[in-house]
């Protein structure tokens, strides 16, 4: 049984200050999801029945798109409820089940964006043994890897959560529940819940993002060495859209770590727009920028309708 705390539940936050115009401010929201939503449905289709994108990189790719589409659905219902109807409370249990997911998925999404840039790397540097070493089987253990780090590594500041005495108010910041958000609430010693996730940012995004620069320049070296001016830019234009999804990802990240770091005196809308922002922009413009730049996913979206069309037939 759980402790008996003052309430049961938290209350979540719009944004305050604009309820009169909540139900337009949901409109883009909304649109937003369902664009999310299609969008990386129509990814994880198209690596599934297209034959042509049984494919390391592509497998990665869907992996993306169902961690982005995970991400997705596991914020915006809270957020559209909100939005839409004024039902701010949200149980206890409910509440840090969110912020579970939401932090594993975060990081998952940073694991599949390394193990995308390790992919790269073996089909520029080693492309003779591209097929050896990532094979099925690595894929999946290393999907498997990528997804066990970013969900265990997230329990041990969940956990306590559950045991916290919340006697300060109970309303949270945002229209979803964040950990840094609910231990603001615990009249317990959080020390540990404070200091864990600092290490494991710096463990994991930090590391992440170093270990993704390094493939690169060992990539961009290797890129240079090829005598072909056209192999050069072939080779590179394989990258761009990857490179275009970790820059996606990665700058939200900063900007709203320096936000909260240092934006003190930032209006509180400020610090909304970039939660909303971080949440919604890379799973938005991820399945933009492989439909645009990547012709294999085009091919595969015009290859795609006809078996649609024969479906509605």
């Amino acid at each position: 049984m759980w402790p008996n705390n003052s309430s049961s539940s938290f209350l979540l936050t719009g944004f305050p200050g604009l309820e009169a115009v909540h139900h337009w401010i949901s409109t883009p929201f909304f649109f937003i999801y369902i664009s999310i939503l299609l969008g990386n449905s129509t990814l994880l289709l198209l690596v599934k029945e297209d034959h042509n994108l049984h494919e390391p990189m592509y497998y990665f790719l869907a992996m993306l798109a169902a961690t982005d589409l995970g991400l997705t659905l596991t914020t915006m219902p809270t957020v559209l409820r909100v939005l839409w109807l004024d039902h701010r409370e949200i149980g206890k249990v409910a509440c840090f089940s969110q912020a579970y997911f939401i932090h594993s998925l975060a990081f998952v999404e940073s694991g599949v964006l390394l193990a995308m840039a390790y992919d790269r790397f073996i089909a520029i540097c080693h492309p003779l043994r591209y097929t050896s070493i990532l094979t099925n089987n690595q894929v999946l253990k290393i999907g498997l890897g990528v997804l066990m780090r970013g969900f265990v590594s997230v329990i041990p500041p969940i956990l306590p959560l559950y045991f916290f005495p919340y006697c300060h108010s109970h309303v949270l910041s945002h229209a979803f529940c964040l950990h840094q958000d609910v231990i603001k609430l615990a009249c317990a010693d959080t020390t540990f819940n404070r200091l864990y996730p600092v290490v494991l940012v710096v463990l994991i995004f930090v590391l992440d993002s170093l270990l993704i620069l390094i493939s690169y320049v060992l990539i961009l070296k290797s890129i240079l060495s090829i005598a072909s001016k056209e192999e050069r830019a072939k080779a590179l234009n394989t990258c761009v859209s990857h490179i275009c999804c970790v820059l996606v990802f990665y700058v939200t990240v900063i900007g709203l770590s320096l936000i909260h770091r240092f934006g003190k005196q930032v209006p509180h809308i400020v610090h909304l727009t970039m939660s909303y922002v971080y949440f919604l922009f890379p799973p938005l413009m991820n399945p933009i920028i492989y439909s645009v730049k990547t012709k294999q996913i085009q091919s595969g979206i015009l290859r795609l309708q006809p078996i649609e069309l024969k479906c509605d037939l």
